[in-house]
């Protein structure tokens, strides 16, 4: 949790530096005069400007909008700034283009020209805007002509104007800095999924990171912002946005293919799904680059490329919450205001709606929804992914329990104490016990195995009796026991452990006629970390003292002590010496 709080302050931090970035480069709120063109037409490239005002053809109204022609003219009426000051700048959308060229014809037919190109076009802080200066408009000018020669998109056109004022753009200060707040906002998703991907090492993590990137892109590029911090070449910011919102929404289908739960896509989708994913970054980013070879189709290629990735997002979101899938609810509720403002968006970039480009606002809003609401569909399903590993690890122990444990007595079995034995013997367990009942196989036969069973509990609960860390217990099989034991007085707490058999065998297990004994083989070790015995070696001593001590009337303990030495002994050095 404190990792979290932490990555929400510099969230906060971020959108804060965002707003104090935007805030002097924003205008106030449309306190300037801006002027739209009073109508428009479509021409050859190299069309002369006089004949262009005295013939047209000129379209007066929102219809005919046409990006893939050669040359579209702006017609300015000097109606429309009458009794206002006199417009200086031209501004619009940004995106490419390869000249424009500005034509200001007075009422004695003068006509002044001056043309631009595309490395003039200055972007500035006040929308996805940039400005060119006009030729000299005077009081006698009766028309402004604007030529844009090789447009690539129709919002460079239906939301050109001119003004008096450098600084004036449709959006108000209050818009930039929603834009700005957005835009430090994206960054705390990014910061939760850099987090998530070092405990989940998830593909979907990664995917969401580049989704949210892509998205930071384009509100910095297509909102114009990023030149609060960096004076960007107009081709530059044309390209980037338009190519990271290609590949945002490529990576969205890309996230939803590997995001779903198991079995919330049909084979067939999930096959769909990525290939539109890939489809979507390569085919509209091609697009988006707006090359000088493509001037006469790509505006209208780069929104109709994105129909398959709406067709197939909305279709994978929607089988996979019909199939149950949870995290499908929270992708449903993200991309729905996504979806929305991409639509009104793209009818706006292929011309068949004109509006403000203050409707983009919408767009960024949305984005910002998205991102902010699968950043918790990733935390949820984070959640999700540890619930499952948890219960993964719970049965992988409880396996390993049942594999290592003895499932009668729950001692430690034969398998676990091979596996460990060099371990223990590391760690000083230096004395080891071997027991077995004595005539087990009568009270089986006189009082049946149910009862055999109870007095093998018995004997275990006996020989764990003592509780501590210095004393590990093994049932080998049958009547069986291993005790290994540390730290001083081994055999005298191995012989205490042999006699507490008997009396616990007796309180644990009525009815028996006799006391039921053992027999004990101990072999005891000095630095048991130095010695080089297996197992088996132990055993096979330990087994013989064991029967030492049945042979000599059960019930009682047999012991070796084996010492290892460093180094050779004095008299094999010595002799050694000799032979040498």
């Amino acid at each position: 949790m404190e990792f979290l709080r932490l990555f929400f302050r510099l969230g906060l931090i971020a959108a804060v530096a965002m707003l104090l970035a935007a805030r002097p480069a924003a205008a106030d709120d449309h306190t300037v005069p801006s002027f739209a063109p009073a109508c428009h037409a479509a021409s050859a490239a190299g069309a002369d400007a006089r004949k262009m005002d005295a013939r047209g053809p000129w379209i007066c109204d929102d219809s005919g909008w046409d990006s893939g022609a050669p040359a579209v003219w702006l017609r300015f009426d000097a109606r429309a700034w009458a009794g206002e000051k006199l417009p200086r700048y031209f501004y619009s959308r940004i995106s490419r283009y390869d000249t424009i060229a500005f034509h200001a014809v007075d009422t004695d037919g003068a006509v002044r020209s001056v043309r631009r190109s595309e490395a003039e076009g200055a972007p500035f802080a006040s929308g996805p805007v940039f400005q060119l200066r006009l030729p000299d408009v005077t009081r006698d000018t009766r028309h402004l002509l604007v030529e844009i020669a090789g447009p690539h998109s129709v919002p460079l056109l239906t939301e050109a104007r001119i003004t008096h004022d450098p600084g004036s753009a449709e959006w108000s200060q209050s818009e930039m800095m929603l834009l700005a707040f957005v835009a430090g906002m994206l960054i705390l998703p990014l910061l939760f999924d850099i987090s998530f991907f070092v405990v989940l090492r998830e593909r979907f993590v990664l995917l969401h990171a580049g989704l949210v990137s892509a998205m930071m892109l384009y509100v910095l590029t297509a909102g114009g912002l990023a030149s609060a911090f960096a004076a960007i070449p107009l081709p530059v910011m044309a390209v980037v946005g338009a190519v990271s919102y290609a590949v945002g929404g490529g990576l969205s289908l890309l996230f939803v293919h590997a995001f779903l739960e198991r079995g919330a896509q049909s084979p067939a989708m999930r096959n769909l799904t990525r290939a539109t994913g890939w489809f979507t970054i390569i085919v509209p980013s091609l697009f988006g680059l707006q090359l000088p070879a493509t001037q006469g189709f790509d505006d209208a290629a780069y929104f109709i490329a994105f129909v398959p990735c709406l067709a197939v997002l909305t279709g994978a979101v929607i089988e996979a919450v019909s199939r149950g899938s949870r995290s499908a609810r929270y992708v449903a509720a993200a991309w729905l205001p996504m979806i929305a403002a991409s639509t009104e968006r793209w009818l706006r970039g292929l011309g068949w709606h004109v509006g403000s480009s203050t409707l983009d606002q919408m767009l960024y809003v949305a984005i910002g929804i998205e991102v902010v609401v699968i950043s918790l569909a990733i935390a949820d399903r984070f959640l999700a992914l540890r619930r499952e590993r948890d219960a993964a690890l719970t049965e992988a122990r409880m396996l390993e329990h049942l594999s290592t444990r003895d499932p009668l007595t729950g001692l430690m079995n034969r398998r676990a104490i091979e596996a460990r034995f060099d371990e223990l013997l590391a760690q000083g367990f230096d004395t080891f016990a071997l027991v077995d009942l004595d005539r087990f196989k009568a009270i089986n036969d006189l009082h049946g195995h149910q009862v055999g069973d109870a007095a093998l509990i018995a004997c275990a609960t006996a020989l764990r009796a003592a509780g501590d860390r210095d004393t590990v217990a093994v049932r080998l099989g049958g009547e069986e026991f291993v005790v290994l034991l540390r730290g001083e007085r081994g055999i005298e707490r191995a012989e205490a452990l042999r006699q507490a058999i008997p009396i616990r065998i007796a309180n644990d297990v009525p009815g028996l006629d006799l006391p039921v004994t053992a027999s004990m083989g101990v072999v005891r070790v000095g630095d048991a970390g130095l010695q080089k015995m297996a197992f088996a070696e132990f055993y096979a001593r330990a087994d013989a003292l064991m029967y030492e001590a049945k042979a000599s009337g059960r019930n009682r303990l047999s012991y070796e002590r084996l010492t290892v030495f460093r180094k050779p002994p004095g008299s094999r050095q010595s002799g050694r010496g000799q032979a040498a």
